[in-house]
């Protein structure tokens, strides 16, 4: 395992898009490139937010083409398995507060499944935009952050996440409780 994690350092920031990209992608990386934009970032402190920026760009662009392949081969699939029962609800759920499922595990540095609502969220129709947007007020701050940690923690990076994980685990907890409040409350000014 850390020949390939020497291979992806020495590859810089190649290595770290093409990380990236397969990670917005949906392919399984948990934590790997969280891992290497913290290990470029603390070999190349100076570049950190260089760094940032293409593991930002990357995600965007994976989760661009993810979304685009549900929206266009998904629909059909999608209403098949959420016609009824336990699919229908998840259905309408997602469509209630399906942006919110997308945010906080793109947000949050503990691995949640982000692939799965991604894929809903093309296949049920959201718009694009509004996609795109909760994608980059996620992931910017996420990347940005790791980022800052690795140039200024070094080593400790890490462990300093580890010791925090709980804190973490509050913070999305409290964003996906704000965020389904705020869309309650804009919901009854609609209705009102």
């Amino acid at each position: 395992m850390k020949k390939y994690v020497d291979q992806l350092v020495a590859m810089g920031p190649q290595g770290l898009f093409v990380l990236a990209l397969l990670d917005g992608l949906g392919v399984p990386l948990p934590g790997g490139v969280d891992s290497l934009l913290v290990l470029l970032c603390v070999a190349n402190p100076s570049e950190a937010y260089f760094y940032a920026a293409i593991t930002t760009v990357a995600s965007i662009i994976g989760g661009v083409v993810l979304f685009q392949i549900a929206h266009k081969g998904g629909e059909t699939f999608m209403n098949k398995h959420t016609a009824d029962g336990r699919g229908a609800t998840f259905k309408h759920w997602f469509l209630h507060y399906g942006l919110i499922t997308v945010f906080v595990p793109a947000f949050v540095i503990v691995p949640m499944p982000l692939k799965v609502f991604v894929i809903c969220a093309g296949a049920l129709g959201i718009r694009m935009r509004s996609y795109v947007l909760t994608l980059l007020l996620a992931r910017i701050p996420r990347f940005f952050g790791i980022a800052w940690l690795g140039a200024n923690h070094g080593k400790e990076a890490w462990p300093w996440l580890r010791s925090h994980a709980w804190h973490m685990g509050i913070i999305a907890l409290l964003l996906y409780t704000g965020m389904y409040v705020a869309t309650r409350y804009a919901e009854s000014q609609i209705e009102a």
